[in-house]
């Protein structure tokens, strides 16, 4: 009789026990988060809800609805600077996290040179972003290098930064810089996919390309969305990177969204600014929710099928 009344008021405590236990370890946890969380909504989260206030009033104050969302959508310069900013992205996401993927896959599979070729492309993310800025000034400068090597082949050389060729050097630029950070990601999330997998499709008669179609991509899903994620907000700090090559007002193909926000900021545009900047956080943020949400609904899709 005994033993049966402790086991039933062992069931009965038990579950009371892990409950306080985990509310204890939740408060200490949210106690460590403190700092931080206090940090973030004095410095990030009450600026931005008065960004957001200012979005609809004047700059001397006076509530004007939408009118300043209005101006923002009809000015050329922001329409100039969105759509460079989106082609950016477009062209330089894929081509980056391709040859990154692709860069990743071979220094994997470089079992001698593996450690040399991982050091040339992360030596570009120790280098300075101006010491990067000032070699490539060197390079496609009116009076640089390529023009002086075009030149010996009877080849009238241009100022490759003050036309449309000037986008193109910014890509190059953007993708020299980030390609051995991105390589990183790829082979972190190729390192934790088992090579009992590869052997044991090549024992079946399994390639190359069948292990990494059906093998490496399937199982890359989280590290593709690591990898995109920080690839996308890296493309917004170009920047740096257009303003020291071309100063605050460069050519028209080379002109971002932070060009924009500079300039208004210099003039004291608050209203712009203010506006343009919630339409900016609400795309980028529809932009990441959307992604979020098929990789949810693939994760469900799988567990379901499992």
């Amino acid at each position: 009789m005994r033993r049966q009344r402790q086991k039933i008021l062992r069931r009965k405590w038990i579950p009371i026990l892990r409950n306080k236990r985990e509310k204890q370890e939740a408060r200490s946890g949210y106690l460590f988060l403190l700092p931080s969380l206090t940090g973030t909504c004095g410095f990030v989260l009450l600026p931005f809800a008065d960004v957001v206030r200012r979005s609809f009033t004047k700059a001397a104050g006076g509530f004007v609805g939408l009118e300043n969302y209005r101006l923002v959508l009809k000015n050329e310069a922001f329409r100039l600077a969105a759509g460079n900013t989106v082609k950016f992205m477009l062209i330089c996401l894929p081509l980056l996290l391709g040859l990154s993927l692709f860069m990743a896959v071979l220094v994997n599979q470089a079992v001698h040179f593996g450690k040399w070729v991982k050091t040339v492309f992360l030596l570009p993310m120790a280098i300075p972003a101006a010491s990067v800025v000032v070699f490539f000034q060197m390079v496609f400068d009116g009076e640089g290098w390529l023009n002086r090597l075009v030149s010996f082949f009877g080849i009238s050389g241009k100022d490759w930064l003050k036309e449309d060729s000037a986008f193109w050097v910014l890509v190059v630029c953007y993708i020299w810089k980030n390609l051995g950070y991105d390589m990183i990601l790829w082979l972190a999330g190729l390192l934790a996919i088992p090579e009992a997998q590869y052997e044991a499709a090549k024992v079946q008669g399994a390639g190359q390309w069948s292990c990494f179609r059906y093998i490496t991509l399937p199982q890359l899903g989280e590290t593709v969305f690591a990898a995109g994620l920080l690839s996308f907000v890296n493309a917004f700090r170009v920047f740096r990177e257009a303003y020291l090559l071309a100063g605050d007002y460069p050519h028209e193909s080379i002109y971002m969204l932070q060009h924009l926000f500079n300039n208004w900021f210099v003039n004291l545009d608050i209203q712009k600014m203010t506006a343009a900047a919630v339409l900016l956080v609400l795309m980028t943020g529809g932009i990441l929710w959307g992604r979020e949400r098929r990789i949810t609904r693939r994760k469900r899709l799988e567990e379901r099928v499992l």
